[in-house]
């Protein structure tokens, strides 16, 4: 969806890009941190080894509004520590 939006949109000067968050430190997840098994299969495939604060997706954020990011278009952006890495 965000490749076809992108391209449909583009021309209009409108930017339409992803933000693809991995493990979040949030109260919907706390049930999936007190497993002690599964947090630590998550934790073992994070390369930052934590799972990220709700904060640490900001930066991405203000970019994506940002001007510096002006011809970033159709990109999804991972913001997960590296999990996508393993």
């Amino acid at each position: 969806m965000t490749k076809a939006y992108a391209d449909a949109l583009a021309p209009y000067g409108i930017q339409v890009n992803a933000l693809a968050p991995g493990y979040i430190d949030t109260d919907m997840t706390k049930a999936l941190q007190a497993d002690e098994t599964r947090n630590t299969e998550i934790l073992n495939h994070i390369p930052a080894e934590h799972w990220a604060q709700p904060s640490e997706l900001m930066g991405t954020i203000v970019y994506l509004a940002s001007s510096a990011s002006n011809y970033v278009i159709g990109a999804t952006i991972p913001v997960d520590g590296g999990y996508l890495l393993r």
